[in-house]
């Protein structure tokens, strides 16, 4: 499959473009799983792991039960944060990581569609999953209520001690082109 040229870039005043995204794309291909903050009633903090796959557009894709608490909270609020990085490392060593800040919320139509598209490339299980394969009825009956949802941030913050060395955090933000 041949990928459309990324229409969005990573500016920052640290680092040229290419190493930033070659970093944080390194992060992200390493780690499958994140923890998203969201705004919950009243103000009120709200964590949730989830699966989550990305586009070359860093649009950031995952799959929920729109009951959630964290699916409910990005209805009334989209303001919400990511953070994707190896659970695997210790302190002390050359750790990486990254946050995310920007939006979030259920996928309709064609961004549905991508998402989908998206997170069974990811996740090829999914698809199998999906089509109802070594899954019990009630399992297939609740999947049937889930929805993709997408994340697009706006700015960044990278830990990468490896790649940016003597830097504690390459900070930026996405822009987004037609």
């Amino acid at each position: 499959m041949t990928r459309a040229r990324p229409k969005t870039t990573l500016e920052t005043d640290s680092f040229p473009e290419g190493r930033v995204r070659r970093g944080l794309l390194r992060i992200l291909d390493e780690s499958p799983l994140s923890a998203l903050a969201t705004i919950g009633p009243r103000g009120r903090a709200h964590i949730n792991t989830a699966y989550f796959a990305y586009s070359p557009d860093f649009e950031f894709f995952f799959l929920s039960d729109p009951r959630s608490a964290h699916a409910r909270n990005l209805r009334r609020e989209p303001s919400a944060a990511l953070a994707v990085f190896r659970s695997p490392q210790t302190w002390g060593g050359e750790d990486r990581g990254v946050q995310l800040f920007g939006t979030g919320s259920e996928t309709r139509g064609r961004t549905a569609l991508k998402a989908e598209r998206t997170y069974a490339d990811r996740f090829p299980a999914y698809r199998r999953w999906a089509e109802g394969s070594g899954i019990t009825p009630a399992q297939a009956a609740q999947f049937r209520t889930y929805r993709f949802y997408r994340f697009l941030p706006r700015r960044f913050k990278i830990l990468d001690e490896a790649e940016f060395r003597g830097t504690l955090f390459v900070e930026g933000t996405f822009r987004r082109g037609r």
